[in-house]
């Protein structure tokens, strides 16, 4: 397999408008291989960066998914391997010596379609590749159209996944990317210079990149400078002409100029920019960029604390190989944000940040308590409710998911929410079991919230089997509580992962709930567990404490929290109920009304009303504990 220049990167490429839809296919072929654009189909003249979008996508998912197979093959590469002495290869011979690929790159396909064996090979590559869903990037100087003696069938296929070309830089992006390149060299250009160069029409990057080289050449002799007349000067009388081979022309017109400018425009390096300079060429032996330093190099005086500069940089380099091994540790779960990020000391903060977003995602989950599992409940709870939550935490396909379970204590239905899942690990020990009562999964919230790591706070939740919720009835009167709580259980639910609640209510009677996450609640099965807590043996009530929270740090680093933010955080306080009567009191104002009006005793036929469930809904009810009816509710 050739081998591609390794400064050929997603971040070396300089994105402009005339390849930008290239730029942005190229990575999303290589962020999703086999998912989206397959085959990719990039065209674009000489010289214009095919081969290090190709590069770039090579060195992307080695370094995001290391156990993918990439390989880059030129057209005499794959000539060499399916046309021999016997002449061409078949099918068969094909998908054997692709077996192991997962990303196939082939360069400069036009050289390859000129023979219909090599096409009909051509199209057997494409179709094991992709019928498989592997990712194929073919690169070529022009679109599969214009391609002379392109049969139908493998212009098809090579027009069936997406095609993008690749244009001639404009002005910007020329300025752009001789100033990129020489950063990268470790010779920043005066911005003058570099618009200098920038300003020439070069047809193509190749061009570009001679030009830049050879100004770099004279500037590196000595530690001379070129004004932006001089390069203007240089790159007039060099600038390629129609029937003459640019590259050559000019490269021979700055040699033999190279040493009468270099006499001419001499300029010794201030100690500070030397200081500068060698701070940054440290750190980029290292793998960091120095581009920080080397922009101040540029200014005109020495920065006013020159030594803080530099220490403070080299503080930071520190800093980052330490933020590199805190996210090792923890299994980075960002590899591609993390890339760019541990690189550039500029970018500290936000290394930081990913740091103690990855530390919030790979906390474990509070363990269970030690106590009985549901089989051994089966002298302190009813048979059929036991029956259902072991259909949800064992079953390949839980019938009814969630399972909703209530007491009017509270305590037997925790009881049963703390034994499905000591059942689920002794079922299955690897498994994700998160248990969390309502309060402390609000307090956490506001937590994350503070700390600027919500967002990999929710992810934590989202990668659960089995999520415990107990204490729901204090949703009533939150709001970004509930809020939470739904999108979290839409996402386990697109996993097909298992949900059980404990309350000491029934949903329909949990106040102020909002409607989508009621409807959550009572998607699945709703069950009252009829025990008393006395009826319950003195082993299984030393194990029904609230699930302790998660220990808070000492010291957490506090961010700006907008308004709106402050507003979701208030919204987790309960409101003080206008009645003080238990479990069913409603908040103040028009909520007591409605409670008042449902509430037994409060006066009249229609006061007293007792729970029904919903007709839509398949309910297990036992009025009396000695019958153990189960009904279905049309």
């Amino acid at each position: 397999m050739a081998k591609l220049d390794p400064r050929f990167t997603f971040e070396s490429f300089v994105v402009g408008p005339a390849n930008r839809l290239a730029s942005a296919a190229a990575r999303r072929a290589a962020e999703r291989p086999g998912v989206s654009y397959n085959p990719l189909f990039i065209f674009a003249a000489e010289g214009l960066g095919k081969t290090h979008v190709l590069g770039a996508i090579a060195r992307h998912v080695e370094m995001v998914y290391p156990d993918k197979v990439v390989e880059y093959q030129t057209p005499d590469e794959f000539l060499r391997a399916f046309v021999g002495a016997s002449g061409v290869k078949g099918e068969a011979e094909v998908q054997a010596r692709f077996a192991d690929v997962d990303i196939l790159l082939l360069d400069n396909v036009q050289f390859l379609t000129p023979q219909k064996d090599v096409q009909d090979v051509l199209l057997s590559t494409l179709k094991a590749l992709t019928g498989e869903g592997k990712q194929v990037v073919l690169a070529c100087d022009r679109p599969p159209a214009d391609i002379d003696g392109l049969g139908a069938a493998l212009r098809t296929r090579l027009e069936g996944g997406l095609l993008v070309a690749i244009g001639a830089p404009e002005y910007e992006t020329r300025v752009a990317i001789v100033t990129k390149w020489a950063e990268t060299r470790g010779s920043p250009l005066e911005p003058a210079v570099a618009d200098a160069i920038g300003r020439f029409p070069w047809t193509t990057v190749g061009e570009l990149e001679e030009a830049l080289n050879r100004i770099l050449d004279i500037l590196g002799k000595g530690d001379r400078v070129l004004s932006p007349e001089d390069v203007t000067f240089l790159l007039e009388q060099g600038a390629p002409k129609e029937e003459e081979e640019s590259g050559s022309e000019l490269g021979q017109f700055l040699d033999e100029l190279s040493g009468t400018v270099a006499d001419k425009v001499q300029a010794q390096e201030a100690l500070w920019r030397k200081r500068l300079r060698e701070s940054a060429e440290e750190a980029e032996a290292d793998g960091f960029s120095g581009a920080g330093l080397r922009k101040r190099m540029t200014e005109d005086t020495a920065p006013g604390n020159l030594d803080g500069l530099i220490k403070g940089f080299q503080s930071a380099v520190q800093r980052l190989k330490g933020i590199e091994a805190g996210l090792e540790a923890v299994g980075n779960p960002w590899p591609e944000a993390a890339h760019g990020v541990l690189r550039d000391p500029e970018r500290l903060t936000e290394a930081e940040a990913l740091l103690a977003s990855a530390q919030e995602r790979a906390k474990p989950f509070p363990e269970l308590s030690p106590g009985p599992t549901l089989e051994e409940l089966g002298g302190d709870l009813p048979k059929l409710v036991l029956r259902a939550a072991d259909q949800l935490v064992s079953t390949d396909r839980a019938e009814y998911n969630p399972l909703y379970v209530w007491s009017a204590d509270g305590m037997a239905a925790r009881a049963l929410l703390q034994a499905a899942g000591r059942s689920r690990l002794a079922a299955e020990e690897d498994s994700k079991v998160a248990m969390v009562s309502v309060e402390t999964f609000a307090e956490e919230f506001i937590r994350s919230l503070s700390a600027g790591v919500a967002g990999a706070w929710r992810e934590r939740w989202w990668v659960a089997d089995l999520l415990l919720i107990d204490g729901a009835e204090v949703l009533e009167g939150t709001e970004r509580a509930q809020e939470e709580l739904f999108h979290l259980f839409e996402a386990l639910s697109r996993r097909r992962a298992r949900i059980m609640i404990a309350a000491d209510r029934p949903p329909n009677r949990i106040s102020a709930l909002d409607d989508r996450l009621r409807a959550r609640l009572e998607g699945g099965l709703v069950v009252e567990v009829e025990v008393d807590q006395e009826d319950l043996s003195a082993e299984l009530q030393d194990t029904l404490q609230e699930p302790a929270p998660e220990p808070v740090p000492e010291r957490v680093e506090k961010k700006d929290v907008s308004d709106e933010d402050l507003e979701w955080i208030m919204s987790f306080q309960p409101k003080v109920p206008a009645h003080g009567e238990g479990a069913g009191a409603a908040n103040a104002g028009d909520q007591g009304e409605i409670l008042d009006s449902l509430a037994a005793g409060a006066g009249g036929a229609d006061a007293a009303q007792e729970w029904v469930p919903s007709p839509e809904k398949v309910v297990m009810e036992w009025p009396r504990v000695a019958d153990r009816i189960v009904e279905e509710a049309g």
